[in-house]
């Protein structure tokens, strides 16, 4: 037994070594009991004693020699069965200690035990609590370690008798259900871990986590960027020096997840060997806290906004650089004051007592207000202020949230104007202009006063922007706006309505004569010369003038009657201004019912032909016939052309119109041709056919589906349009000369064109107006008379057929028959037939 000894007492740690020589798993197994003994060693009251497999005493401290009466050199290496027969008094022989420790080293559990020590000559019986700790290597009981504690001194009292029983156990139970993990740490290898550590590091056996070093749960890299093995280290260092130290650190588990710890780390040093035993805490909720306090910190502190932060007596505790740069005040400035006293609009009380009011009712208030800077400067905010309430419901804080909106304002400004405002002219556009007359109007109403609507359309318009370019026209218009405005006065408005249309509201005018008065200078505004650039140019435009309340008392009525007015100002003759009526209604709502008609009218087969019957001069025969069109309107009846070709042409149905003239006269034609009369059909080309680009082919259809020959088909232009189509209108016609067909100018002579000019155009045939042939009861004068012998003479030097239209008495054809003209038609023409035989054909 003696080479068991070793000195006359061995520490601890020796001890246990003893027991268990190896430093492999079964050596980590002792260390923490090892602390465990070696912190109570030294107690007074306690003794620690060590029992091997073999019943052999291999531990004996000096507080088992104070309490049991038997020094060290005796015990050590003895049976424990030989120790406790020794012991004075036979504080050994107790039965439960024998008992216990039996059930330790069966169950491998720690037991604790009440011993008895008896007293003698006249020595009081001691009461000793005994816990047993059994030493477990390679899964078998190598040693039990008891240690004993004199409870005699704590009374007799169940109180602290039973504190003092649990002295042994606590100890374990604290190591093995506190909520923190408890890991032991030798030669930097993890010896022990409770069951919490075991948790924590999600690692589902001990074994996985026992004998691998603490580093190896760490990521390469702490979240600082410090590499983890050499951070770990100088901590280490730093809790060997200072006995124990405190830090963060984040750890990886098995499964490879990061979470962070508070680590307690404690170096202990046992038997010359440094061991730490760690304690660590989960903290990463806490640090999420942290980190998201942190990045609302550092939101706060760079944002753009301005915030800042109240008590509840709504003085200011902290603001952020924003406020400072926004507002110019600093942090001094503001500290402990009151908020109010730099609010913007400080004399309005009533409305900021309204907006405390609403925060502390509903917990927020927001809206634009208007703030002031330190120098005295007023803007535009948006605040937002809202109360902070704790946990109990209670408000802690209040919190401002302020931003510069100038140049929000300006750009809310410049695309308010840019949407109420004519892109070209920066006049009111149609949306600003109903806004302005509605409040005008209302104002009109409330004082009883009249209000005019000039509506203005520039004459031709389209015609410059055709033939100078769409430039040309821009600097019209806007020339044009700024003499509108230079005639009105500063309360009217002026407004762009679309195109070359303009609006004008007159308000509060004295009478129907100030605004004629207006009208008229607006006339000779307009009318005055433009120099644009190269060009020099003298415009024309036509007013209507509606007034409130005699023409309408809503915003839509005076618009349309105004309108309704400017059309028969173009009616007019131009360059004119009228006041609208009742009759102009009637007749536009005519306009209006007549373009409706017109739509359905070709679907319905409503349209119909006559035929005007033209008579050689000479002998009285028909040589052919003009298409006359006919509407037999649903309602209002047969219709001739002059009361819908207008309405027609404005809507855009002549060219269908024309085309369906064309095909139905070719037709009739061919029917003359089939029943032997060789006449040739005239048929009228509106403006709008001879501009179409398919004109010829259209012909050449109406042609092919009657069969007629090109030759008998007569197409008339008039001398105006001859005159406006230039070089466009003379290709279209020596095409259509091509085909076969023949040319007229009707209503010669209206339009002053030279007659050397028709050397220029394949015309076949020249038709006199009506105006220049003398009237039945000799109206016409000698000069108009003198215009049609001119045109005879001069037609038929240029080897050109002359037929005079509208001629109706027998005295205008002998007059006719004298100048040399070949053919005739009119009113004494139809007559002349109509007793005939051939009449049929013609109807």
């Amino acid at each position: 037994m003696s080479e068991r000894i070793v000195g006359a007492v061995p520490s601890p740690g020796r001890l246990l070594a003893a027991a268990a020589p190896d430093t492999g798993a079964a050596g980590k197994a002792l260390d923490l009991l090892s602390i465990a003994v070696a912190a109570v060693e030294q107690a007074p009251g306690m003794a620690v004693r060590g029992i091997d497999r073999d019943g052999i005493v291999c531990y004996w401290s000096a507080g088992a020699a104070r309490l049991y009466g038997v020094p060290a050199e005796l015990a050590l290496g003895q049976p424990w069965s030989s120790v406790a027969t020794a012991m004075p008094e036979g504080a050994g022989q107790d039965a439960d200690g024998h008992a216990e420790l039996d059930a330790v080293w069966h169950s491998g559990k720690a037991r604790t035990a009440r011993l008895w020590r008896l007293g003698s000559n006249g020595v009081a019986p001691r009461c000793i609590c005994s816990t047993a700790f059994p030493v477990i290597v390679a899964g078998r009981v190598r040693q039990v370690v008891c240690i004993d504690v004199d409870i005699t001194a704590s009374g007799q009292d169940g109180a602290g008798q039973g504190a003092l029983l649990l002295m042994g156990d606590n100890f374990r139970q604290l190591y093995d259900k506190s909520a923190d993990a408890i890991v032991l740490l030798r030669d930097e290898h993890i010896a022990e871990a409770n069951p919490a550590a075991i948790a924590l590091f999600q690692c589902e056996e001990r074994p996985r986590l026992l004998g691998r070093r603490l580093s190896d749960f760490s990521p390469l890299r702490q979240p600082d960027g410090a590499l983890s093995s050499l951070r770990g280290t100088q901590l280490a260092a730093q809790a060997h020096a200072h006995g124990n130290w405190r830090y963060d650190w984040q750890y990886q588990t098995c499964l490879g997840e990061l979470f962070w710890g508070e680590v307690l780390l404690t170096s202990v040093t046992l038997d010359h060997t440094y061991l730490f035993y760690a304690v660590i805490r989960d903290i990463s909720s806490r640090k999420l806290a942290e980190r998201a306090l942190y990045l609302s910190a550092q939101v706060v502190e760079h944002a753009r906004e301005a915030i800042v932060v109240m008590d509840p007596q709504q003085r200011v505790v902290s603001m952020n650089p924003a406020y400072s740069e926004i507002s110019g005040f600093s942090l001094d400035d503001m500290l402990g004051k009151p908020f109010a006293m730099h609010r913007a609009e400080p004399d309005e009380l009533a409305f900021f007592a309204h907006v405390w009011e609403e925060v502390d009712t509903n917990g927020y208030w927001q809206g634009d207000i208007l703030a002031q800077r330190k120098e005295g400067q007023r803007y535009p905010a948006w605040l937002s202020l809202t109360a902070i309430r704790d946990t109990q419901g209670q408000l802690s804080n209040y919190m401002a949230i302020l931003s510069d909106i100038s140049e929000r304002k300006k750009t809310e400004e410049h695309t308010r104007h840019l949407a109420e405002h004519d892109f070209l002219t920066d006049l009111p556009n149609r949306v600003l202009l109903l806004d302005r007359l509605s409040l005008a109007l209302a104002a009109a109403r409330r004082k009883l006063s009249m209000l005019a609507i000039l509506y203005l359309d520039l004459d031709h318009f389209k015609h410059i922007n055709d033939s100078m370019g769409h430039h040309v026209g821009d600097l019209l218009l806007k020339e044009v706006a700024r003499r509108l405005v230079r005639c009105v006065r500063g309360v009217d408005t002026v407004s762009r309505h679309g195109g070359d249309e303009f609006v004008i509201i007159l308000a509060e005018v004295g009478g129907i004569d100030q605004a004629a008065h207006v009208a008229a200078s607006l006339l000779q505004a307009v009318t005055q010369v433009y120099q644009l650039g190269e060009y020099e140019l003298q415009v024309s435009v036509s007013i209507g003038v509606a007034i409130f309340p005699s023409d309408g008392d809503s915003i839509d009525t005076l618009v349309h009657n105004a309108d309704i007015a400017m059309y028969h100002a173009k009616e007019s003759g131009r360059n004119n201004f009228q006041f609208f009526n009742a009759e102009m209604n009637a007749q536009i709502l005519e306009r209006a019912s007549l373009e409706q008609g017109l739509r359905a009218a070709l679907g319905s087969d409503e349209f119909a032909l006559e035929f005007q019957p033209a008579l050689d001069v000479a002998g009285g025969q028909i040589v052919g016939a003009e298409a006359l069109l006919r509407w037999r309107h649903p309602q209002l009846g047969v219709l001739p052309p002059e009361r819908f070709l207008a309405v027609a042409e404005e809507c855009g149905l002549m060219v269908s119109i024309g085309n369906w003239v064309l095909r139905h006269a070719c037709l009739r034609a061919r029917a003359w041709h089939d029943a032997g009369q060789a006449w040739r059909v005239s048929v009228n080309l509106s403006a709008a056919q001879c501009l179409h680009n398919n004109l010829v082919h259209s012909v050449q259809e109406a042609l092919a589906a009657s069969g007629l020959p090109a030759a008998c088909l007569e197409l008339e232009v008039t001398e105006s349009l001859l005159m406006k189509g230039g070089a466009r209108l003379a290709g279209v016609l020596a095409q259509l000369r091509a085909l076969g067909v023949r040319l007229a100018i009707d209503d010669f002579g209206t339009g002053y064109s030279r007659l050397a000019n028709l050397r220029h155009y394949p015309v076949d045939k020249l038709k006199i107006d009506p105006s220049f042939l003398p009237g039945a009861d000799g109206a016409a004068g000698e000069s108009d008379t003198a215009v049609a012998a001119t045109i005879i003479a001069m037609a038929r030097e240029l080897q050109l057929t002359v037929i005079a239209e509208g001629v109706e008495t027998a005295q205008q054809l002998a007059y006719l028959r004298a100048q040399g003209c070949q053919q005739y038609q009119g009113r004494h023409a139809g007559a002349q037939v109509a007793g005939s035989a051939l009449a049929a054909l013609l109807h």
